[in-house]
């Protein structure tokens, strides 16, 4: 069976799944109301009307206000931006990471695998919350700095997942014969092993995601996220948890988006790992 067929029989299986399409309807939703928040957003995130302060919601404005008086809609909106971009950029480090140096361990072998993954062995020992809080406080909060050191935690599992992959593609016929026909190993990774992983890297990357966002709200909760005017959901969590005694609203809104979003990555990510599963059913 062609690498087509393959694909095609996996995307068949995923549209047939109900939970995944829901997940990734509501991940596109989201992304578009991201990218075009300066136009839906009903007013700007830092715009704020002291006399007004928090206000439950109202016709004006649909998820009420906070002790600023700044329209919670739009922060909400405006703060999709930056948890999605979070997401997907420290996501996409993470990938750049751990593929590369999965790919190297898993077709290299020997002592230079060894080395490596017990590299990976010693680095999952470390404490990389408290890595990642020295980084924000060292450098004051800089937002390229939390893509990079968010991302840079994650990669560890990824490179376990690929070097496995590669382990078990590297003494397949076609790898062999590649050899002999003396193709280079950047030609080898480009052409004939990363092909045949991208499945399991698309279905990590899912999942991954989601805790990303997650450890970026824990970063935000403690202060060290996004810093004010700016928002993030993790910010407006921690600032829904400080008031939510007197205004509910605040923390009920961003955390039902936030939980919706994390749902809908979830389901996305299991459906696309069950679609390119081989031995998925057609139950």
């Amino acid at each position: 069976m062609n690498s087509n067929s393959l694909w095609s029989d996996a995307l068949y299986r995923l549209t047939r799944n109900k939970a995944a399409m829901f997940g990734g309807v509501i991940i596109l939703l989201l992304i578009f109301l991201a990218i075009f928040a300066p136009w839906i957003a009903p007013y700007s995130y830092s715009e704020q009307n002291l006399f007004l302060g928090a206000t439950p919601p109202s016709g004006d404005h649909l998820l009420g206000t906070d002790t600023l008086g700044r329209d919670l809609l739009s922060r909400i909106l405006y703060g999709a931006r930056i948890s999605l971009m979070v997401g997907f950029v420290a996501t996409a480090v993470a990938l750049v990471i751990g593929v590369s140096w999965g790919l190297v361990a898993g077709y290299v072998g020997g002592k230079v695998d060894t080395f490596m993954m017990r590299i990976v062995d010693v680095l999952y020992g470390l404490p990389f919350i408290i890595f990642i809080i020295l980084l924000m406080v060292v450098f004051d909060n800089k937002l390229w700095l939390l893509f990079a050191a968010i991302g840079a935690v994650e990669w560890l599992t990824m490179a376990r997942i690929v070097r496995g992959q590669v382990i078990g593609l590297k003494n397949q016929e076609f790898v062999m014969a590649a050899k002999a026909m003396g193709v280079s190993n950047f030609s080898m990774f480009r052409k004939h092993l990363l092909p045949n992983i991208l499945g399991p890297i698309a279905v990590y990357a899912t999942l991954t995601i989601p805790q990303v966002m997650l450890l970026e709200g824990f970063l935000s909760f403690l202060g060290l996220g996004v810093q004010p005017p700016m928002s993030s959901w993790g910010t407006l969590i921690k600032d829904g948890v400080e008031t939510m005694e007197e205004y509910s609203w605040l923390l009920i809104y961003p955390g039902i988006t936030f939980t919706i979003t994390l749902f809908a990555l979830n389901f996305f990510g299991d459906g696309l790992r069950d679609a390119l599963d081989p031995k998925t059913s057609d139950n």
